[in-house]
């Protein structure tokens, strides 16, 4: 598998990789007839990609959510519904990094958590 940000490999790999087709919220057109059947005008169909790690030291998770700072970026993946790595531009909801433990200088962070959501 292959994961690049803004065309450069991520740092460490994540131990957990979920990919979401999600619909976003069906437009104000979307209605349920009398008899119950839907009418739906589906706004746009986006990824959501969830990413966890287990245990990084203090430079790999630095360098993840580094290279994660601006508020777009792109992100290559493999796509389960295309069948093929997809390049789209993504943002990401919050980073919450738990510490796990000092061994002297180094730090390792364990229990990276990261959304990202297409635009």
């Amino acid at each position: 598998m292959q994961l690049l940000i803004n065309g450069s490999e991520i740092a460490a790999y994540p131990s957990q990789f979920t990919v979401t087709t999600m619909d976003l919220d069906d437009g104000e057109s979307t209605v349920r007839t009398a008899d119950g059947t839907l009418n739906r005008d589906r706004i746009a169909v986006k990824r959501q990609i969830e990413m966890s790690w287990g245990p990084l030291p203090w430079g790999k998770i630095s360098a993840i959510l580094s290279a994660m700072e601006n508020v777009f970026f792109s992100f290559t993946y493999p796509d389960p519904m295309t069948g093929k790595y997809e390049t789209k531009t993504f943002y990401v909801g919050n980073r919450p990094a738990p510490f796990a433990t000092a061994k002297g200088n180094e730090i390792l962070w364990n229990g990276l958590k990261i959304t990202l959501t297409e635009r």
